[in-house]
């Protein structure tokens, strides 16, 4: 992965170099030092009614994650907000301690300047997220699930009501972990979790895992059924302060 999909080149700006330096250890740990830094994004209006000023492309994968797709990466549609970079760093790093036999994978997040991000609803100022749920197969290994065009990148796969795919089972107590990590990583970050939509059906096996206590106390879930099932992966909005969109 080269250091051009990560930073800005035309901006340096001392207060995030951490984004850099923490993205860019994930993909090659020894070239840190020679890091470019990359600028504050600046986020505007809503996730869905927005737009956003240097974002960031997140690395197609790294140590113990992959991205939903290179070619979706290489075509402008997994850019976010640098804080919100910062935070998903952040948490793969703490889960190859928590979980470092577990493979995560992203999926869509917006356009380099955010707007209307078909066919999704939000994704529109770069604090939108999907992540892929976790997943072992029949041998109990932990696996990431097949996206290609086949099945719309992943986003058509159908879990039964016992979490099954095929031979690919949802590992709940590694969602807990992921989601526990993003909202831990979050506040540390001073920002937070805006929401998370994952299909309800979930809910009662996830707050049954290890952290299930905390997420159900701690990170806001959507109450209402969202216009897409979300079973085969999982949306989360990040808390950032944004400017109003010009009228």
């Amino acid at each position: 992965m080269g250091v051009v999909s990560l930073v800005n080149p035309k901006s340096f700006n001392v207060g995030t170099i951490k984004v850099s330096i923490l993205l860019l250890l994930f993909v090659h740990p020894i070239a840190a030092a020679v890091m470019p830094v990359h600028a504050d994004s600046q986020c505007y209006g809503t996730v869905s009614n927005g737009r956003i000023v240097d974002s960031i492309n997140l690395p197609i994968h790294g140590i113990n994650f992959t991205a939903y797709s290179s070619l979706a990466t290489m075509l402008g549609r997994t850019h976010v907000h640098s804080k919100v970079a910062e935070v998903i760093a952040e948490a793969y790093s703490e889960l190859r301690t928590t979980l470092p036999d577990a493979i995560f994978v992203y999926g869509e997040t917006g356009w380099p300047s955010g707007g209307r991000f078909r066919p999704h609803r939000t994704h529109q100022n770069g604090l939108s997220v999907d992540f892929f749920v976790p997943v072992r197969n029949k041998e109990g290994k932990f696996v990431t699930l097949p996206t290609s065009p086949i099945n719309r990148f992943g986003y058509d796969i159908e879990f039964d009501a016992d979490s099954r795919y095929e031979d690919y089972e949802i590992d709940y107590s590694a969602l807990a972990e992921h989601l526990y990590q993003l909202d831990k990583s979050a506040r540390k970050a001073g920002i937070g979790i805006a929401l998370v939509i994952i299909d309800k059906a979930y809910l009662p096996k996830l707050f049954a895992s290890r952290h299930g206590t905390y997420l159900r106390d701690h990170v806001p879930f959507m109450k209402g059924k969202p216009w897409v099932r979300h079973d085969e992966h999982y949306h989360v909005d990040f808390a950032v302060p944004c400017q109003p969109t010009e009228e």
